[in-house]
């Protein structure tokens, strides 16, 4: 049934029609009970007639307006909008389609509010339309919020960009400053070879002769050379030491050594100076140290050096005091403490808290009376935090200084293969023969001195290539291979000698510039030590017979093969069985993963190289380096990736990375037959 609904305000001109009963009319309380939830609408709600004159409306609509309901009542309902015809038109849908949804519309107000307008006709029990009811669902705070979010993202958008602008700003400057500092490094380091080389020869000559038999004034000027080409050398370490802290390449070896002779065989280098001043040497070890420790034996000299020299320097009379004792122990490590204490010029208090900065002396006629280059104490510093250790210095002008670090080692019963203390020379020349692989004639001239006052037979190559054929042809105890040679240098040289000579021979490798020698390579190629040049006659001297006496003369086996990886093996799984304990099953489906990528990076790095695409070429690289260590292949080949990245990144290609690659496809795909071959291997042990 239909019920006729009161009108909406108290002179009733206009119905509400509710589907009830046809045939009764709304009683008082239903008709306030539809009035109250017409009012309760936040939204305005407005009737219209046929003609489109407002016939009724609720409060919402008054408030909305800003005007009463007595002047609303018989205006046109298009004038309360913005845009009238747009209005018409919704309006002439309503009583076209008998309704309208969502349809956009703007009220016209003292703020202009954004709605939805929504329509319905409604009819008399007879059902003939008598107008319409209208809602406008007020979307002024939704508008408003769509509108901040769209300016939120367009904002953030700006702001991405922005940021990506800087971010590539920031890694443009950032390569800029990587590409200086690597050009600094590069030319720091030729500079060192260049320098170190005739200075190696200058000083060993110079030690030579001041061994024979010499006038005073001859003495007096050959030590005067010598004295200049040892200050020299301690310029051009400072300087190269600096350049690798600042662009972050100081590496720190974990290495066996006995502590208490590394440090008396260093101070060993300081007794003549010492005694010269008529200084006291007082030296305190504490015999509680473990003997053997792990860490840095190098870095630990240098550090230590640095300190002594200092003492030894800025001390005119009195005494040094070298302290090492142990602070703290447990099962795995030490913490010792060194302390090197001189009764010297001292420091003033103004200058005790920059004396660790680079170039810093205690005070500008530092520089003038006693010379260096305000280096030695910021160097030592950084190698002694970049080891986790801290450093400290306490001085009184006039009364001396005291420098004092600490350091932690690790501890370990393992005293296999250690290295030996300095061995004194031999009054009955040894049977060694020893092979100097050296292209420099002044050096090749200062080692064959050497080592006939050591007394052993020597031999000279040129370079690596002629050393290999040398080694066809003669029998050597140890070889002395200089790194940097034409043709063939000691790198290639020593990586041929263990893989295609497959020979075990002692090869100690001849370095001019010690700071920056990629000691991870020697090793990675095959050599079992190094030395610095200039060479300290004493040092060589110790390494050459410890490491002979470890081995017995070799006899070497020429096997010529075109193709020599092919017969050896260059993959190693003791990490991958390590890391997955053992376990068959885990271990095939890491060599799996290996063999689907591997040839499929090998064929995207040969097509990058020979198109010359070094993006696609360094990201391809990239993503075969970290198989490298998990299936045991030789750390020398990740360098030559790295080096083709560098290569790759810089655009620096010429004609060596097609070698390098090249390198790297034959080291792949004879890992993947070694591997191949392995998952066959378990599969049988299987059954």
């Amino acid at each position: 049934m239909t019920v006729r609904v009161m009108p909406l305000h108290n002179d009733y001109q206009s119905t509400f029609f509710i589907n009830k009963s046809p045939f009764m009319e709304p009683t008082k309380q239903e008709s306030q009970y539809a009035r109250s939830l017409i009012e309760a609408s936040l939204d305005p709600l407005i009737t219209i007639s046929t003609e489109g004159k407002i016939t009724d409306m609720n409060l919402a609509t008054v408030h909305i307006t800003g005007k009463a309901r007595e002047a609303l009542v018989g205006t046109d309902f298009f004038d309360y909008f913005t845009e009238p015809e747009k209005a018409r038109k919704v309006y002439q849908e309503v009583f076209a389609k008998g309704f309208v949804t969502d349809y956009p519309l703007t009220i016209t107000d003292h703020k202009l509010t954004d709605v939805l307008f929504n329509g319905s006709v409604y009819k008399d029990a007879k059902g003939k339309v008598m107008g319409a009811v209208v809602v406008a669902r007020d979307i002024t705070e939704q508008k408003r919020f769509e509108t901040e979010l769209i300016e939120a993202k367009e904002f953030a958008e700006l702001a991405v960009g922005i940021a990506d602008e800087a971010k590539n700003k920031a890694e443009a400057a950032a390569q800029i400053a990587e590409d200086a500092v690597k050009s600094k490094q590069q030319f720091l380091s030729n500079m060192s070879h260049e320098i170190r080389t005739p200075m190696n020869a200058i000083i060993g000559f110079t030690k030579v002769m001041l061994k024979t038999e010499l006038s005073a004034k001859q003495k007096e000027y050959l030590t005067a050379i010598k004295m200049s080409g040892d200050a020299l050398i301690v310029l051009i370490n400072d300087i190269l030491d600096l350049a690798k802290v600042d662009a972050g390449k100081m590496t720190f070896e974990q290495t066996r050594f006995k502590m208490a002779q590394s440090i008396s065989a260093m101070l060993h280098l300081f007794e003549a100076k010492i005694q010269e001043k008529n200084l006291e040497l007082v030296k305190e070890y504490d015999a509680n140290i473990p003997e053997l420790l792990v860490g840095d034996p190098v870095r630990l000299h240098q550090i230590i050096m640095n300190l002594m020299s200092n003492a030894v320097k800025f001390t005119a009379k009195g005494r040094i005091t070298v302290r090492v004792r142990l602070l703290e122990e447990n099962e795995e490590s030490a913490t010792v403490e060194f302390a090197i204490a001189d009764t010297g010029i001292g420091i003033i208090d103004s200058k005790r808290e920059k004396i660790f900065e680079n170039f810093q002396q205690a005070s500008s006629a530092t520089a003038r009376l006693f010379g260096g280059t305000g280096l030695g104490l910021a160097i030592s510093k950084q190698l002694v935090e970049q080891q986790g250790g801290s450093i400290r210095v306490k001085s009184k002008v006039d009364e001396g200084s005291e420098f004092c670090f600490v350091l932690n080692f690790q501890k370990t019963n393992d005293m296999s293969d250690l290295e030996t203390s300095l061995i004194e020379q031999d009054t009955e020349a040894l049977n060694i023969n020893v092979l100097v692989v050296e292209d420099m004639v002044l050096n090749q001239l200062l080692m064959k001195t050497l080592l006939d006052d050591f007394g052993f037979e020597r031999d000279i190559a040129n370079n690596g290539r002629i050393a290999i054929e040398k080694m066809q042809l003669n029998s050597y105890d140890i070889i002395l291979m200089d790194l940097h040679m034409p043709e063939m240098n000691g790198f290639e040289a020593t990586e041929y000698i263990r893989n295609q000579l497959h020979s075990k021979i002692p090869i100690i490798a001849l370095t001019a510039d010690v700071t920056t020698v990629d000691l991870a390579k020697c090793r990675a190629v095959g050599m079992t030590d190094y030395i610095a040049k200039p060479v300290d006659e004493r040092l060589l001297y110790s390494k050459i017979v410890s490491l002979v006496k470890k081995t017995t003369p070799p006899v070497v086996e020429i096997v010529m093969e075109p193709d020599p990886i092919k017969k050896l093996k260059c993959t190693n799984l003791e990490y991958l069985t390590q890391r997955t304990k053992n376990n068959p099953t885990l271990i095939m489906e890491m060599i799996t993963a290996y063999l689907e990528q591997t040839p499929h990076l090998i064929s995207a790095m040969k097509l990058s190289a020979q198109d010359k695409d070094w993006d696609a070429l360094y990201a391809t690289v990239h993503k075969m380096i970290p198989s490298f260590s998990i299936m045991g292949i030789s750390a020398y080949f990740e360098t030559i990736a790295k080096k083709v990245q560098d290569y790759a990144r810089t655009r620096q290609q010429g004609e060596s990375i097609f070698d390098l690659v090249l390198q790297l496809e034959n080291v792949c795909v004879q890992a993947c037959r070694e591997l191949e071959e392995e998952i066959t291997r378990i599969k049988n042990i299987q059954g």
